[in-house]
């Protein structure tokens, strides 16, 4: 199966979930991806350890990391979101997550999945 379709296929067993700091928010969304492609589970050190966006503020902090992106930052090469491909990790609005897709990118809001376009992309992360 090609990273499109696993794309697709993540996104649509994610789609309805409502987020929950600590097991469904951006970061967990986007370790859950990483695990379905490569099956490494880079979010089981923090699921689980905080409820609040606060909370994940305090166990980043904790484990040496200014934030949530500058752990992603420890694990992936950064690339220009121009030259990011379909699965590759995005950091948009300052510290929110999301996946590339073509022309967009998914992101979780309060209600379940969402999308912006791919030019709100501040960084990207290879996977």
């Amino acid at each position: 199966m090609n990273r499109a379709q696993m794309l697709i296929d993540y996104l649509a067993t994610v789609r309805a979930k409502r987020f929950r700091p600590g097991s469904h928010d951006c970061g967990m969304y986007v370790a859950g991806w990483v695990k379905a492609c490569t099956g490494t589970d880079h979010g089981k050190r923090w699921r689980g350890r905080y409820r609040s966006m606060a909370g994940l503020a305090r166990v980043m902090a904790e484990d040496g990391f200014a934030s949530h992106v500058d752990y992603i930052a420890s694990l992936f090469p950064e690339t220009p979101p121009a030259m990011a491909q379909v699965g590759d990790l995005a950091v948009c609005q300052n510290d929110a997550m999301g996946i590339f897709a073509s022309d967009r990118v998914f992101v979780l809001r309060p209600d379940g999945l969402g999308h912006l376009s791919r030019l709100k992309a501040l960084r990207a992360f290879k996977i």
